[in-house]
């Protein structure tokens, strides 16, 4: 197995779904049985937050759901929201938290990103490529 794509309407319906996918392909690829509820409300908490970062700008657009196994369980979650939005309190520095007046949707975001950083080593939050959207990867070691 190479790579599977998931992409789904942003409703939070949809986020059960790539839960579930996301560790079925986990648990295929090789993740030890330990790390798999980790996987589930990683995989859970960034399509959660993708969704609503696409209703609150009224976003059609698709979230999109990538898992990889060369080498490591790798998932990434795009969303196609203000590069802004999406990074939120992951784009700011100390001295820019101790200095801005945050909304409620920098702290929403915030606190979706730490509990991602509470599930996951390997995370990396950055925009992507096309500029529109944002990419959270979070990798897993594989046991074999």
């Amino acid at each position: 197995m190479a790579t599977v794509r998931l992409s789904f309407s942003p409703a939070p319906v949809h986020v059960r779904t790539a839960r579930l996918v996301g560790v079925a392909v986990a648990r295929r690829a090789g993740v030890r049985e330990d790390l798999l509820d980790e996987v589930r409300l990683a995989i859970g908490e960034a399509c959660t937050r993708a969704v609503a970062l696409h209703r609150q700008y009224g976003l059609t657009a698709p979230v999109l759901v990538e898992m990889s196994d060369s080498g490591t369980y790798a998932v990434r979650v795009v969303d196609r929201a203000p590069i802004e939005a999406g990074l939120g309190l992951a784009a700011l520095d100390a001295d820019q938290l101790a200095n801005e007046s945050l909304n409620e949707d920098d702290l929403t975001t915030g606190v979706g990103f730490a509990l991602l950083a509470g599930f996951v080593e390997d995370l990396q939050v950055r925009p992507v490529d096309d500029g529109i959207g944002t990419e959270v990867r979070m990798v897993w070691p594989l046991a074999r």
